[in-house]
């Protein structure tokens, strides 16, 4: 008997607490009606009989959702998109009350698909495929928070993770960007050929001036030196060789003046 009355005083010990963990808060209900005091994370102890306690998460959330979207020019975009938000701890049993537990459903998701669905209407396809996908993520964003901050909502992010174009589209897209590729490959191809060309124009510059300045530097005097110089290395040389001369210079060289 006495084990027996052990046990049922244990067992309504034990259901009458309960944990609440961290990034959650409780909100005790009593006949029905919310207290609006908070409770934090850890041991909560209750009448099993005449109070329950509704835990509701204050942490990031994250909710994705599968949504088509309308475009500028009338076609309909599949997406998938997260959203990231959080509750304010103090709002908490005004929220319970308000809306109920059901308020992702009821509310966020409500106000998610309209927002979404106006800001979208406002852009091309091709720009939710492009650089501009974080301009409407922030304006999704920022009408959520306008509608929801007073409710006790803070939208963090809304994040587009997959937009899935039509498939004439998404072609049209990918032809386009080809080409922009190629005409960058053909403009380096040209801007290379240009340098090369620029290159060459200045080596045979550079050439001529060469040229011109050891023309103009080449006097009688030296060559008639120079070939003294050759004439003694061919005389130093033990080899046969034949010499022309005209009896003036060690080669023929036209020494008439005009």
């Amino acid at each position: 008997m006495r084990n027996l009355l052990f046990l049922s005083i244990l067992t309504f010990l034990i259901s009458s607490c309960t944990v609440v963990r961290q990034g959650e808060v409780g909100v005790k209900r009593k006949f029905g009606k919310l207290n609006t005091n908070i409770s934090d994370a850890g041991l909560i102890s209750y009448n099993p009989f005449t109070t329950t306690i509704i835990k509701v998460p204050v942490r990031t959330v994250n909710q994705e959702v599968k949504l088509n979207l309308p475009s500028k020019e009338g076609l309909t975009i599949e997406s998938e998109i997260s959203i990231l938000y959080s509750i304010e701890k103090n709002k908490v049993p005004f929220i319970l009350e308000d809306i109920g537990t059901n308020y992702e459903r009821v509310l966020i998701m409500n106000v998610f698909r309209s927002a979404a669905a106006d800001v979208t209407a406002q852009y091309m396809a091709k720009d939710m495929h492009s650089g501009m996908r974080g301009q409407i993520e922030n304006q999704i964003k920022d009408r959520m928070h306008e509608s929801l901050l007073e409710r006790g909502f803070v939208i963090e992010k809304v994040l587009m993770k997959s937009i899935q174009l039509p498939i004439e589209l998404s072609r049209a897209i990918e032809r386009k960007l080809q080409a922009e590729q190629e005409a960058q490959q053909m403009q380096y191809v040209l801007d290379r050929e240009r340098q090369e060309a620029e290159r060459r124009r200045i080596e045979a510059e550079g050439t001529r001036n060469a040229q011109m300045i050891l023309a103009e530097g080449l006097v009688r005097e030296i060559i008639e030196l120079r070939s003294i110089e050759a004439f003694r290395e061919l005389a130093n040389s033990p080899n046969t060789k034949i010499i022309i001369t005209d009896g003036k210079t060690p080669y023929l060289i036209n020494s008439q003046k005009d």
